[in-house]
């Protein structure tokens, strides 16, 4: 076995939690009725595990019982040349958790305040779908759901790569100019008329007749646009002010090397295709990066920490601080299964589990088989994944960078990994191992 790295930090003085998720209270397991060695002892087996299998060269896992966190330890190291170990304080591209992270909790507050209606057509906000036969009655509830006979996804990155896989000068320059101002990565930029280029593909694509479960974040592209313009003002300023600076979530946002973060960014793929590098610090998935790394479907950066405030407040229902930031109804309705006649699982935006999941064994299950019918949660394609159990009171942050040093990494997949150590605290609640 290699020698893992691992890194850990508990507060042991439980302090009563004021509801101001400005800063994390934590303590040990045992003190909320966890079995502490059986935690260790697996999570450590399964991280292991993971790290030998090359599902990854480093992750780490945060878990919060209530509003404490009992457990969060880093593993492993960025890149498997052993050299920077993984910390609790790392920034990582969640991927499409962007989804329920960014776009998500705006689109939720829009609702509330009746700027959005989830039963009118979405064509009632964005304009262009007004003539598109094929879009112009489909509503936000079924786009959100994934029930709306969208594509899954569009590759943009072939509208700005020749054959021979140079780049096309009139959609990607190498230095800023007038005409090319969005940057895409270190020394690339982007076409300003390019982003009207997307959506007028997206506007475009077809929709299929039959309505069932089909995973598309073609509509989470346009959304920080639609977001702007409803709000009436900038979509990462609507974000920050209305969500992150309220929760304390003090690194979670868009474009991190523009803040100067004392914190380390934990690298994705070495792109061999489009940026010709190992990805650091700039959106790994190629169509949040073409429209200058802000998007609705990835793009966004944060740490464990952070997104363990924003689980929290999901699980809250809404509710921080003593405040009311988004109304419990409208938190309940975004988190329960929309289309059940359907076999579709997912929430409004949220994924769920499985629709049998209890009666599966932990192999087959998604997410623990223990977490309960009401619990939600996302993943992401770099190897990312969150999940809030309102009525276990249990929250799941597990970060990590398959995706280096190739997409084509895919055993954290295969081998359950995420499943295996969500079950872990569910099974260990309550238990006493004799000795």
């Amino acid at each position: 076995m290699k020698k893992l790295v691992v890194s850990f930090l508990f507060i042991t003085l439980v302090m009563p939690f004021a509801f101001a998720q400005r800063e994390l209270i934590h303590a040990f397991p045992s003190k909320l009725g966890f079995d502490e060695a059986f935690i260790n002892q697996k999570v450590d087996s399964i991280m292991e595990m993971g790290i030998d299998s090359l599902a990854f060269s480093g992750a780490q896992l945060l878990v919060a019982k209530n509003d404490t966190v009992i457990f969060h330890k880093a593993y492993g190291f960025h890149t498997y040349d052993r050299i920077q170990p993984v910390a609790l304080n790392d920034l990582y591209d969640l991927a499409s958790v962007t989804k329920i992270s960014g776009p998500l909790p705006a689109l939720m507050k829009l609702v509330d305040e009746g700027k959005l209606d989830l039963d009118k057509p979405f064509s009632t906000y964005w304009k262009p779908w007004q003539h598109r036969k094929d879009k112009k009655d489909l509503t936000l509830r079924e786009i959100l759901a994934h029930q709306a006979g969208l594509v899954p996804y569009i590759v943009f990155l072939q509208k700005v790569l020749r054959k021979n896989g140079k780049v096309k000068r009139r959609f990607v320059r190498n230095s800023s100019h007038k005409r090319f101002q969005g940057q895409v990565y270190d020394g690339l930029y982007i076409n300003n008329r390019f982003e009207r280029k997307m959506n007028r593909i997206i506007n475009r694509s077809k929709v299929t007749d039959e309505k069932k479960y089909v995973y598309s974040g073609l509509t989470f592209l346009i959304f920080p646009s639609l977001i702007a313009q409803l709000a009436g003002t900038n979509y990462q300023t609507y974000l920050d002010e209305n969500f992150y600076q309220p929760l304390g979530c003090h690194t979670l946002g868009y474009l991190p090397k523009e803040n100067n973060y004392v914190n380390a960014i934990v690298p994705t793929e070495v792109d061999s295709i489009f940026r010709k590098t190992l990805v650091t610090g700039w959106v790994h998935d190629e169509n949040a990066s073409l429209k200058g790394g802000v998007s609705g479907n990835a793009g966004l950066f944060g740490t464990a920490d952070d997104l363990a405030k924003l689980m929290l407040f999901y699980q809250n229902y809404g509710k921080v601080g003593g405040k009311q930031l988004i109304s419990t109804k409208t938190v309940k309705e975004f988190t329960e299964v929309q289309y059940p006649e359907n076999e579709n699982r997912r929430g409004l935006g949220f994924d769920k589990p499985l629709l049998n999941n209890a009666e599966l064994p932990l192999e087959e299950a998604y997410p623990s088989p223990l977490a309960s019918p009401k619990s939600f949660g996302h993943s992401g394609f770099t190897g990312t994944f969150v999940w809030s159990d309102p009525e276990n009171k249990l929250t799941f942050i597990f970060l990590s960078n398959r995706v280096y040093p190739s997409r084509d990494h895919r055993e954290l997949y295969n081998l359950n990994i995420r499943t295996a150590l969500q079950d872990v605290f569910y099974k260990a609640e309550g238990l006493n191992i004799q000795n």
